[in-house]
């Protein structure tokens, strides 16, 4: 099926439906894909914390799940 028969078929569909839960979740779902097609954009602080955090990883510094985990339940008294 090609685009253009399925926007056919959904608009046939959505102009028929009376069902205003559905009409809702199939708004919400092409909203979303309209959101996730914008480019979000970092402020500088933010480019420089993600690079401080590869060049953690890259030099090892950075916890195992199990090694993580574990701290929490010290920090938490278990």
């Amino acid at each position: 099926m090609t685009a253009k028969e399925l926007k056919k078929r959904l608009i046939h569909k959505i102009d028929q439906s009376e069902n205003n839960e559905l009409l809702e979740e199939m708004f919400r779902l092409i909203a979303n894909e309209e959101a996730d097609i914008s480019i979000y954009e970092l402020s500088e602080e933010q480019i420089k914390a993600v690079e401080e955090g590869q060049l953690q990883y890259k030099n090892g510094e950075f916890l195992t799940e199990e090694q993580a985990d574990k701290d929490i339940e010290e920090w938490l008294g278990k």
